[in-house]
């Protein structure tokens, strides 16, 4: 007995592109589901060695990657000048 169902494969955003270079509708590969990720830059950060080890401990304590735990750590610096330069001018106002 046959699924009543198709498996659809993926289809490569290269592939995609080529049909919309062709000129061919590609709206049915959108669902509009999902959220569009923004592009990826690299950058280099030069740690001495002695940071670089602490790092690595403690990506290891955590069980992720040092990029990730490097990326949450600058993410939480971020939020907290947000907050802190908020409550200055909160302040100021007042």
């Amino acid at each position: 007995m046959k699924s009543t169902h198709s498996r659809k494969r993926p289809v490569a955003a290269e592939e995609i592109a080529n049909l919309a270079d062709k000129g061919e509708n590609v709206s049915r590969f959108f669902t509009g589901k999902g959220r569009m990720m923004t592009p990826v830059q690299r950058v280099n950060v030069d740690f001495a060695a002695p940071m670089l080890s602490e790092l690595d401990e403690v990506a290891k304590e955590l069980n992720i990657s040092r990029q990730a735990l490097i990326k949450t750590l600058v993410r939480q610096a971020m939020d907290n000048h947000y907050v802190a330069r908020n409550a200055r001018q909160s302040s100021k106002r007042s």
